[in-house]
């Protein structure tokens, strides 16, 4: 069975001891690609690293994140525009909104999303969304842009069935991670009610380990789990939901088909 990891930031200081045995277990596992959203302009270094370390695997996106999103938002922008005119990408991301934590640079954050999903449709790149509390938010904003151009993921998505159609309407995919296999996740109950052909599946390493790792590191080899809860809702064979979610990651993020 062939997998994709379409989010996961193996670059960061988590996996700096053991990398490389994080890596050979990915494979073991059938984990065929492992997508590298940037960060922000203090990621750039480890992540090109990771990528230079691990051709084969590692396939880089570039973005800013709305978390890393400050009063210099035109600098850090302009940082990021010269990285996509200077390198290859299988993406733009990580980008988006998040109204979580904290709201002080909300304008700052907006300006971002749209700068990035503008030059994303100029570049005919796919863009992986994180829209943390801002699922709505990030929603309209795509659809106030959506020329047809615009492609891609809804990273981490733990929405609604409205949320997720109207999603799915714009031509973007779900991307479903470790949430799903919590015990007490709505997810699953989502999920349900969405084709397999809008579902790619995601680790956002070392973040949110599905079961029965949750609150450990997670890492790309855990894909199988998820694939696993997710043949389980919608009672499938763990090799379909292999083949369906990698071939709709191929489908999305077109330059791992060269």
């Amino acid at each position: 069975m062939n997998w994709i990891d379409t989010h996961a930031h193996l670059f960061l200081t988590e996996f700096d001891a053991d990398r490389d045995a994080v890596l050979a277990r990915a494979s073991q596992a059938g984990v065929q690609y492992v997508l590298l959203p940037n960060i922000d302009t203090q990621s750039l270094e480890p992540l090109y690293a990771c990528e230079q370390a691990y051709p084969q695997i590692c396939k880089s996106m570039m973005g800013l994140h709305p978390c890393s999103v400050s009063a210099n938002v035109n600098q850090q922008l302009r940082t990021i525009e010269q990285q996509l005119d200077q390198h290859y990408f299988v993406g733009v991301g990580e980008i988006g909104l998040d109204f979580y934590w904290d709201t002080t640079y909300r304008e700052q954050q907006l300006k971002a999303f749209r700068t990035q999903l503008q030059w994303a449709g100029e570049l005919h790149l796919p863009v992986s969304i994180h829209s943390r509390s801002a699922i709505d938010a990030c929603i309209q904003e795509v659809k106030a842009l959506q020329r047809g151009q615009l492609q891609g993921v809804f990273h981490c998505f733990t929405g609604n069935v409205s949320q997720a159609l109207q999603i799915i309407d714009l031509g973007f995919l779900l991307g479903i991670g470790g949430v799903v296999t919590f015990k007490n996740s709505t997810l699953p109950r989502v999920i349900q009610q969405i084709p397999p052909e809008y579902i790619v599946l995601e680790t956002d390493a070392p973040y949110l380990s599905p079961v029965p790792h949750r609150g450990k590191r997670n890492e790309s080899s855990y894909i199988p789990l998820i694939g696993q809860a997710l043949a389980n809702i919608w009672q499938k064979d763990m090799e379909e939901i292999a083949q369906i979610t990698t071939a709709n990651a191929f489908r999305v993020f077109t330059a791992l088909n060269h």
